[in-house]
């Protein structure tokens, strides 16, 4: 056991090491998983995305009403964090690399608006109300990043993850998450009062892309051969072990490396996604999901401080915010003009914060540049963003189905064709994709 586990138990249970922390957090641990599974499948029988039910849960366990769950505990933040780890690997398992870059232009053109659009309209909109510059900057930035872990659950639940749409958000959400890395790099060097040079930024940046680069070329050639030695190794589940072992080795390297840990998992699954053994480590690491997910998006409702949205300031800047945040996402899915799939499913899907703006709203509160007001204004937007997103994307998805345009009769590749439109929906209430 490390040295670090004491202090994590203790923090489970309340500053108490030991039994009465594993207890608990065996506490925390039940409620999640119970909470959850009720409130999602209620979520499912009236017709929403489960993860809403999932998130409900977390803020009803959360410190805001009944405080059973702590999402700052050490424990519960690490095994929050493998449960995001697990769902973008799985997200990358169900993802075609060459389906993946046959969008690559509607995927990069709908990240970087979706960052400039937000950061843009949401630092102005706030200066308005007399916000100064600095704290408006922070404002701003917590509306950059796409929270890529609700996206793809729901999408994966429509059963529109694998059509040209879903692929488009894959993208799109990662590479936000790679421009996220260089906001966060620059506000944090702002905040503190340093300077930032543009030589910094594209290190940041170049970092960042090269992993993915080459994780994906590297790893392609690896892994067929790697994995043809262990399945001769015929033990049950060591493939399994395997796969989420080489999930978890992209993930420490990313995060190493300067990029994040979710990158480094997506491209896992990515390399992996056309190995005939992908079967047997999908199904593994759908078991896995199981107990670890849940936590992920408990955690994400129970950092969800309602306490902060008392003042009327916080009421309306987080409108503001609200407001630019959702608007700006949607615009980005528009501006790739030549993309003929279904832009406002993917504007939809791209306005989710959940953890990504949180922690930009903690850095904020830390660093002293948040007052409490502000604070609770980006708590409220990643509350609406997060919160809203599940039954809306569901909505849109389903009223596209129902009205497919006349032209889209003829399949056009990786442009949204009929096909995809029609295997996707049949896929919606397979095994495979109620897997994530």
């Amino acid at each position: 056991m490390t040295p670090v586990a004491p202090a994590a138990l203790a923090a489970a249970g309340g500053g108490e090491p030991g039994a009465a922390g594993i207890a608990a957090l065996l506490a925390a641990l039940v409620a999640i998983f119970v909470g959850t599974k009720l409130l999602g499948a209620l979520a499912q029988r009236l017709g929403q995305p489960s993860v809403l039910g999932e998130l409900i849960a977390g803020v009803l366990l959360g410190g805001s009403l009944l405080g059973v769950v702590n999402p700052s505990n050490p424990v519960i933040h690490a095994l929050a964090q493998i449960g995001v780890i697990v769902l973008l690997f799985e997200t990358g398992l169900h993802t075609e690399l060459r389906s993946l870059l046959s969008v690559g232009a509607a995927a990069t053109t709908v990240g970087l608006a979706g960052v400039v659009i937000p950061l843009a309209t949401g630092m102005l909109a706030v200066q308005l109300l007399g916000v100064p510059t600095i704290p408006a900057l922070v404002c701003g930035a917590a509306l950059c990043a796409t929270s890529v872990g609700i996206s793809a659950r729901v999408l994966s639940e429509l059963g529109v993850l694998e059509t040209p749409e879903g692929r488009v958000v894959l993208g799109a959400a990662v590479l936000d998450d790679i421009v996220g890395l260089v906001v966060l790099s620059v506000v944090t060097s702002v905040v503190a009062g340093t300077s930032m040079s543009v030589l910094a930024v594209s290190r940041i940046a170049g970092v960042a892309l090269l992993f993915v680069v080459g994780a994906v070329v590297i790893g392609s050639r690896l892994a067929p051969p790697t994995f043809r030695v262990v399945e001769r190794l015929e033990t049950e589940g060591t493939l399994g072990a395997f796969g989420i072992a080489f999930a978890f080795l992209l993930a420490w390297l990313a995060e190493v490396s300067g990029s994040a840990m979710i990158v480094g998992a997506f491209a896992a699954g990515l390399v992996l996604n056309g190995i005939p053994q992908s079967k047997e480590i999908e199904k593994a690491t759908t078991s896995v999901g199981h107990f670890f997910v849940p936590i992920f998006f408990a955690t994400v409702g129970a950092a969800v401080d309602l306490r902060a949205l008392a003042s009327s300031r916080s009421l309306l800047v987080g409108a503001v915010l609200i407001t630019c945040g959702i608007v700006g996402k949607v615009l980005a899915g528009f501006v790739p003009f030549w993309f003929r799939g279904r832009k406002l499913v993917v504007g939809v899907a791209m306005v989710p914060r959940g953890e990504v703006g949180l922690i930009f709203a903690q850095m904020g509160l830390i660093s002293g540049v948040l007052d409490a007001g502000l604070f609770g204004a980006i708590m409220l937007m990643v509350l609406a963003t997060t919160f809203v997103t599940p039954p809306t994307l569901a909505a849109v998805v389903r009223g596209s189905r129902a009205k497919v345009p006349s032209e889209m009769l003829a399949e056009v590749p990786g442009q949204g064709g009929i096909d995809d439109l029609v295997a996707g929906t049949a896929r919606e209430d397979s095994p495979e994709r109620r897997s994530i």
